[in-house]
């Protein structure tokens, strides 16, 4: 592999690919600072992991991500068909706990191993455009993203 290869592409800092998602954590706790684009947000652990509580804990941010983004995709998709979808409503959890995880991650590769997904469609829908709604949230960016894989590289 070349220097050329390893090193990821520049890219233009205006662009979407290019905006940074910043995290500012303290000297001690675990409360962190998220910054994206022109908002402000909390990350945190609970309280009987030694957090504050003061926000989701990452891992409840990556659900977040794709709870949202299958919302978005499903509405995105009844709104161009012009179906009554009045709500969609996507709820997601981990399998298991992550608590272990953060104490084995120097020794063991870690991680949410399985997602499970609830959807549930409001409004007068056929049951064919239920079952294409279905299908589509399926197609969700973040889902796909996710079920693929990526590398996470340290940038220069």
């Amino acid at each position: 592999m070349t220097q050329e290869q390893q090193r990821p592409a520049q890219i233009d800092d205006a662009g979407e690919a290019g905006r940074w998602v910043r995290a500012h954590v303290a000297a001690s706790g675990f409360r962190t600072v998220l910054e994206a684009r022109t908002h402000s947000f909390v990350s945190d652990e609970p309280l009987a992991l030694k957090g504050t509580d003061a926000g989701p804990t990452p891992y409840e941010y990556l659900l977040g991500a794709l709870a949202s983004c299958t919302a978005i995709t499903l509405r995105m998709y009844a709104d161009r068909k012009q179906w009554p979808l009045e709500k969609a409503t996507v709820a997601v959890r981990q399998a298991r706990s992550h608590e272990p995880d953060c104490e084995q991650c120097e020794i063991e590769d870690v991680g949410i191993q399985r997602i499970e997904q609830q959807i549930e469609l409001t409004g007068a829908l056929t049951a064919e455009q239920r079952q294409r709604l279905l299908q589509i949230a399926d197609r969700c960016p973040v889902k796909q993203t996710m079920q693929r894989g990526f590398r996470i590289v340290n940038a220069p």
